[in-house]
């Protein structure tokens, strides 16, 4: 309970960070204008009520909002030497990144939050199926939360914020491409499914169509896991050091 504690301490100081810098406000403002923007520039000329082609942008632009929420994460300790503090807290390894995680998951889901009002306003127009929006909403908060422990433990290889920026857009977008139809069809036949497992896309699309698979899920949940564990273990050999 204890360390529960510590680590929503720990994540509420970093979200209001955050906030305290304008250029959060930006890059809400960016997050929000702008798939909004591209979608109703044609969605009164198709005469469609559906807001799937929204999402579809909102869970592209997480390929270069993600990198911007995350770079400054571990990059900024490193620079200023406040991550040299930081390691002598008593505090444990896995409650730091699980802390940074936590907070920069919540900005997206502010901005997610906010998102709903396109939704809402295209709801005036005719019925919209909103099982299978909240099932893709489900895929934007665990393809953004992959995209996260991604983006912090790349922030944590660097001092550099604009070199974990791109670092981590490049990678996310790798990860992204993998699994689109375009690349496995230059794949080998047996390496074809192996890449569209690892591969982020595929699993979204799966939600983003209604399905909630547990297969979906859990490969999130690994996804994200596994990149958190090896942010800790990173915190842990330099504090070791």
């Amino acid at each position: 309970m204890e360390s529960l504690s510590l680590i929503w301490t720990i994540a509420r100081k970093e979200l209001r960070s955050y906030f305290n810098s304008p250029i959060a406000y930006i890059f809400l403002s960016v997050f929000l204008v702008l798939p909004a923007y591209f979608f109703f520039r044609g969605y009164f000329f198709i005469k469609v009520v559906d807001v799937r082609g929204y999402l579809d942008t909102v869970s592209t632009v997480f390929l270069f909002l993600v990198p911007a929420i995350t770079m400054r994460t571990w990059a900024e300790e490193k620079k200023s030497g406040t991550i040299e503090l930081l390691l002598t807290m008593p505090i444990k390894d896995y409650e730091i990144v699980f802390a940074k995680f936590l907070s920069s998951f919540l900005f997206l889901t502010i901005g997610l939050i906010f998102s709903v009002c396109v939704p809402l306003i295209v709801m005036y127009t005719g019925p919209l199926d909103w099982g299978v929006i909240a099932s893709t909403y489900l895929g934007l908060l665990l393809l953004g939360g992959a995209y996260l422990s991604l983006g912090l433990f790349i922030s944590a290889l660097t001092d550099n914020q604009i070199i974990a920026f791109i670092l981590s857009m490049v990678v996310c977008f790798v990860f992204y491409l993998i699994g689109q139809v375009g690349f496995l069809v230059t794949m080998p036949g047996f390496l074809s499914p192996v890449f569209r497992f690892l591969g982020l896309s595929p699993h979204y699309a799966s939600l983003a169509r209604g399905v909630i698979d547990s297969r979906d899920v859990i490969y999130y949940l690994s996804f994200t896991g596994y990149f958190l564990y090896l942010n800790v273990r990173y915190i842990a050999g330099r504090r070791f050091q």
